[in-house]
């Protein structure tokens, strides 16, 4: 008895701990997920609330007198003290870490324990290269995990890099399903590291309802909710912005500018050492400037890929995309600020807070200002989604087309395969007439109903050639085939008369190298977004601004592979994740050399929830074996001669029940007859001797 009690405080403390990285020695790296729902601001039963950093029971009422309860036993986000109900991982938000190296076998058991929903997990920016069955794309890759169900991923880590796990059904990764993942070289830490998660929280809405709200309008005491606008003059979807969450830790500003006083992430470093940041964006919605107060911040990576490394005051962040930068304690002794500010205009304290706290700093809230950018000391900001911030606020953009990939990966299609570059123009917007959602060439993304991989011939929604085309929206599942060993050169767009909105979009199963952003035209002065780029004819209606743009091409014919000016073919960015700008487009190259199926989305989980998504079915004829007994699913439909067909089929059960026992019955007779026959002639063989002997 007392060793079963040790076995399940062990297997407790393990489910807490799992985020301690696996040796490096080791070959295979195990671990159990348990995905529940939650409560915030409990302390198991008991609600608590914030004061000074510190946690306390509801009913405390002197907290001089009291001693703070664990923060570790509580899921805090914003501090704000009506519980929102959360998915969590192992009893956290983010889940746990998982730390790893480059070529271990991972193996993650997933049990749900949610009540009645289905899950799966997506291992992002991971190409599970002859794994496809664990990318954890519900319907797609797997059918979802049923509640009380456990599936077992198992992959090998590969590549190195920053990347995360997140769920990959319905809308619940902004209800907290998600944890980092990260895959280290085989080789001692160069430096410390730390891991940023950083997200956008609205702690009094389901998830679900959030993206209902999108779709048909959120109203707050008869007033109609307006969604906020994009510093470029693009705009954002109706996500309610309330608090932004560094490692599941943030503060609610109230329109008085009070905030709740909920604990913080803190990040503890010392005098004059480095430290590499792994920055993960597990959003819904917005993109965050980060900064750290009185620091710079050296770029040097981006999506788990190496880049020379670049200093700047602050980079931005948008939804699936991963940034690493080093920063230098070289400063005064203190606390100091991290900020991420999204990048919305006229709101107030839309910020997401942690601490960088020197050893020997006192264990209060810094009083840091953010660093003031002048016209004689204008400050650095990479990664801009647009060219231009407002004159006024003295910044210098250096956007992704500016990064120079320090990975020494050729670009496919420039030495070789020149001539075998096929260009694929996708359009993703919210074109539309009386309904406007989410699709690419105007094909409104509709999910399986069996999982994809496993039961391909049994889809039923793909798209209908008479039923898509230019100016026109259809609902289904849009495919498109790779041939392997194929370029593909993909311009990704964002154009015609759905645009508007900025989507950060993610490959599966790829990284692609950004050859070039062609942004649209921007007042230099303002920022502000004032014409679409026309290197695309978006052809359809003739008025571009009313044009789906769901059949794009070059507008100077002659353009195609390497034939288009300004190609970044020397070192360009290599990222699973890129934003297209509203009114522009990006040019993308990969490879087809994994065979698999593998969906590209928009990273808003608004916008793919709405149908923003395609699938890339690579190689089908070439698609890794896979293990025996994967779960398959699908419908079941109900008929009027089901009955008559049950009947049917119960009578040849019958009849073939009897058959066999007739069978049986013959056959024992026969061996019967056979076995007197043989006694009997035994018999006889004796009594002849016998007659003889006399």
């Amino acid at each position: 008895m007392r060793a079963n009690l040790i076995l399940v405080m062990v297997m407790s403390l393990w489910l807490r701990r799992v985020e301690s990285s696996c040796p490096m020695t080791q070959e295979v790296c195990e671990y159990w997920l348990e995905v529940e729902t939650l409560m915030t601001m409990m302390d198991y039963r008991t609600a608590v609330y914030a004061s000074s950093g510190k946690l306390y029971h509801y009913n405390v009422t002197n907290t001089t007198l009291v001693t703070p309860i664990d923060i570790g036993n509580v899921i805090t986000a914003d501090g704000w003290e009506n519980q929102r109900l959360v998915i969590a991982v192992n009893k956290t938000i983010p889940g746990p870490s998982i730390e790893v190296y480059e070529g271990q076998t991972v193996i993650v058991h997933v049990t749900n324990k949610l009540l009645a929903i289905g899950i799966s997990i997506h291992w992002h920016g991971l190409h599970q290269r002859g794994t496809v069955w664990s990318d954890g794309v519900g319907f797609v890759t797997q059918c979802p995990i049923l509640p009380g169900q456990t599936f077992t991923y198992r992959f090998v880590a590969n590549p190195k890099g920053t990347f995360w796990y997140h769920a990959h059904v319905g809308t619940q990764l902004s209800m907290g399903l998600f944890g980092p993942f990260i895959i280290r070289e085989r080789r001692p830490l160069q430096m410390e590291e730390f891991i940023m998660t950083l997200q956008d929280w609205n702690h009094d809405m389901d998830s679900d309802l959030i993206y209902y709200k999108m779709v048909y309008g959120n109203y707050e005491s008869r007033v109609k909710i307006q969604a906020t606008g994009s510093l470029e003059g693009a705009h954002f979807s109706m996500f309610k912005f309330q608090s932004g969450l560094i490692n599941g830790k943030g503060r609610y500003f109230k329109p008085d500018g009070s905030s709740t006083e909920a604990p913080l992430t803190a990040y503890n470093v010392k005098q004059f050492k480095s430290y590499r940041f792994r920055v993960i964006g597990a959003g819904n919605l917005y993109p965050f400037r980060v900064s750290i107060d009185e620091h710079m911040l050296r770029v040097v990576a981006t999506d788990g890929n190496e880049v020379h490394p670049i200093e700047v005051e602050s980079f931005i962040i948008n939804p699936g995309e991963r940034f690493d930068f080093v920063v230098d304690a070289n400063q005064t002794v203190n606390n100091y600020w991290i900020r991420a500010e999204t990048l919305e205009v006229n709101v107030s304290n839309h910020i997401a807070l942690a601490i960088f706290r020197y050893a020997n700093s006192p264990d209060f809230d810094p009083n840091t200002s953010r660093r003031n950018c002048t016209k004689n000391d204008r400050c650095l900001v990479a990664n801009c989604p647009f060219l231009y911030y407002p004159e006024g606020e003295n910044v210098n953009c250096i956007n992704l087309n500016k990064f120079k990939s320090a990975e020494s990966i050729s670009v496919p299609g420039v030495k070789t395969d020149e001539n075998n570059i096929a260009d694929i123009f996708l359009n993703f917007a919210f074109p539309g007439k009386n309904e406007t959602p989410g699709s690419a060439n105007g094909r409104h993304f509709v999910m399986p109903h069996v999982s994809a991989l496993t039961q391909w011939n049994e889809i039923k929604t793909f798209c209908k050639p008479d039923e898509c085309g230019e100016d026109r929206i259809c609902k289904c599942t849009y495919s498109l085939d790779l041939q392997y060993n194929k370029v593909y050169q993909l311009v990704l767009l964002n154009m015609g008369q759905g645009k508007g909105w900025a989507h950060p979009m993610h490959l599966h199963g790829h990284y692609f190298h950004v050859l070039k952003i062609g942004y649209p035209e921007y007042d230099n002065v303002t920022g502000q977004y004032s014409k679409e780029n026309l290197d695309v004819d978006c052809r359809g209606d003739l008025d571009r601004e009313k044009s789906f743009c769901n059949s794009a091409t070059w507008t100077n014919h002659s353009w195609g592979g390497n034939n288009i000016p300004g190609l970044q073919l020397n070192h360009p960015p290599i990222k699973d994740t890129v934003v297209v700008p509203t009114g522009g487009y990006v040019i993308v190259r990969f490879k087809a050399t994994n065979p698999g199926l593998w969906i590209m989305h928009c990273h808003i989980e608004l916008h793919n929830a709405d149908g923003m998504a395609l699938l890339f079915n690579e190689a089908k004829e070439l698609h890794p074996k896979l293990p025996a007994g994967l779960p398959q699913c699908g419908d079941f439909i109900y008929t009027n001669n089901m009955e008559d067909e049950n009947k049917e089929k119960h009578e040849k059960v019958l009849y073939a029940v009897i058959g066999a026992l007739v069978a049986v019955i013959v056959i024992l007779f026969v061996i019967i007859f056979i076995i007197k026959r043989k006694n009997h002639s035994n018999m006889t063989s004796l009594h002849s001797r016998y007659t003889e002997m006399r």
